[in-house]
């Protein structure tokens, strides 16, 4: 059964398009923490002191914290079918955690902890209840021993042992939702485009009077593109043969929306506002409509 969908098109406009066939919305198809890696990144662009980011993060995650579940990055993902709420919500947990794996791996550490801390703060509320549909065991235990890792600085080893066990529960997620799909290449992009909404959102936080405020949501919009691109890439032989000129145009919308993010740690000046990120998330979505 089709559904209509709300495309956005630039600040408060939008056009309604058919949906595809299924109520989707996209699995994480996300690495382990040795796999993992951003793009050739440089601190050079970056907030200037280490030690005035991690004061700014300290701040910005006591108040990050009043907008967490269904106010905060899940706004709106309740009214969205249950499987694709479910898998936008896992999608935005992997992002997190990308962004998070990044930051480790240049000793970010500071910046990286509340990364590791939203997915239990703003996110494992509003999917525990589902696990056990999804044949998903608790693994909120896992989150928190992770985030200890990360808050005590634990590199190497212990920081990989720690990450495991979360990353096989996303895996697990991953495949209670599939098993429920007969579409799942256009449910992943759907999935896809949701993460890609809540960047949007975080971005345009994240920039207050011309500059780059917040960190923290700066870096909540990066990891939640590079983990949409990431499902896409993942069924992305699938959708070739459907539409390649749709594909083409969601990675060429996907690869304007990565200009925004030039590291991890963000840029002393935006160098796009939050009305062109937003403008290129709704051509994304556009050509998106066409794969689901």
């Amino acid at each position: 059964m089709s559904r209509k969908r709300k495309v956005w098109l630039g600040v408060g406009a939008f056009v309604v398009v058919g949906a595809g066939a299924t109520s989707g919305a996209g699995l994480l198809v996300a690495d382990t923490p040795s796999g993992i890696s951003g793009p050739g990144m440089t601190n050079d662009t970056a907030i200037a002191s280490s030690r005035a980011v991690g004061a700014t993060v300290v701040a910005q995650h006591a108040g990050h914290n009043a907008d967490a579940g269904e106010g905060g990055e899940s706004k709106g993902l309740a009214d969205l079918p249950p499987d694709l709420a479910f898998a936008a919500r896992i999608a935005l947990l992997r992002g997190h955690l990308l962004v998070g794996d990044e930051l480790v791996k240049q000793q970010q550490w500071n910046a990286a902890l509340p990364h590791f801390l939203h997915p239990t703060e703003e996110i494992y509320g509003d999917i525990k209840d589902q696990l056990a549909g999804y044949k998903v065991p608790p693994f909120d235990a896992s989150l928190k021993a992770l985030s200890d890792v990360v808050k005590a600085k634990k590199g190497g080893g212990d920081y990989a042992k720690a990450f495991k066990p979360v990353d096989d529960a996303l895996a697990a997620a991953d495949a209670g939702v599939r098993a429920k799909q007969s579409n799942w290449p256009g449910f992943v992009v759907e999935a896809a485009v949701e993460a890609l909404k809540a960047a949007a959102g975080e971005y345009q936080q994240a920039v207050v009077g011309g500059r780059i405020a917040k960190p923290v949501e700066y870096q909540d919009a990066r990891g939640f593109i590079w983990q949409a691109d990431r499902m896409i890439e993942s069924v992305a032989g699938d959708l070739q043969p459907k539409d390649p000129t749709a594909l083409a145009a969601v990675r060429k919308g996907l690869a304007e929306l990565k200009k925004a993010f030039p590291s991890p740690m963000p840029p002393r000046m935006p160098v796009k506002d939050a009305g062109a990120v937003l403008a290129d998330v709704s051509r994304v979505e556009l050509a998106a409509g066409k794969l689901m």
